[in-house]
């Protein structure tokens, strides 16, 4: 039987390519029952190295997540009947338990008669780029929620400096003037910082403090007289 090659992949997050993230097969329809190739990544990817199984239409069923087993039958089923592409995105679960995201897809090879001979196709892991992606996501939220943090305090510093207050009144003051302004409230305080670290900016810093006083000052005096 000739073996399958391998294939490379790459991903923005994975980096290079990796011999555990893939592989290809072809399944033949032969007239005694259909019968599997695998690459040495496609035995991989179900926790085998080559020789420990013969692979099957049975033991590949078998390795599939129990929720989504159902649909990737019928899926083979309708291509190895009309021929087409397919894709599935999709869960197994190797011989040592771990489960793994992949993504499937190939498509029908066709016969001199226009019947389906084979199917094949390729088999990619995303588990570790979806992995890397989310803890990258993770840090990149964390990152920019302490940068906001960081943006808003010199903010709050700028005016306790300027009108002598206190943090918590400096803070209203530029939440006031976020409300006013609509527009988001680390906007407003990245303005401030900004013109604060322009010396040739000193007087358009002067007026920003200016209109945040003002903003301040009347959204606290309307609210006594409200009350």
């Amino acid at each position: 039987m000739t073996e399958r090659s391998d294939v490379y992949t790459y991903s923005s997050a994975l980096g290079d390519c990796e011999s555990d993230d893939a592989g290809i097969f072809r399944l033949d329809m032969e007239p005694a029952g259909p019968t599997f190739q695998w690459s040495d990544g496609m035995f991989r990817l179900h926790g085998y190295q080559r020789g420990e199984v013969v692979p099957t239409l049975e033991l590949v069923f078998a390795h599939k997540h129990p929720d989504d087993r159902e649909r990737c039958e019928e899926i083979v089923a309708q291509v190895s009947s009309t021929g087409g592409f397919f894709c599935m995105y999709h869960r197994i679960v190797d011989a040592k338990g771990k489960t793994r995201r992949v993504l499937t897809s190939g498509e029908a090879v066709l016969g001199d008669n226009g019947s389906v001979v084979a199917l094949e196709g390729v088999m990619v892991d995303f588990s570790k780029t979806l992995q890397r992606e989310t803890e990258q996501t993770a840090r990149d939220a964390v990152a920019g929620a302490t940068a906001t943090r960081t943006v808003i305090d010199q903010a709050r510093g700028i005016l306790m400096g300027q009108l002598k207050l206190g943090s918590d009144e400096a803070f209203q003051m530029l939440v006031t003037t976020s409300s006013h302004r609509n527009v988001k409230l680390v906007a407003v305080a990245a303005e401030l910082v900004q013109l604060a670290n322009s010396p040739e900016a000193r007087i358009y810093l002067d007026r920003a403090v200016r209109a945040i006083q003002v903003h301040g000052t009347a959204d606290h005096a309307g609210g006594r007289r409200a009350g």
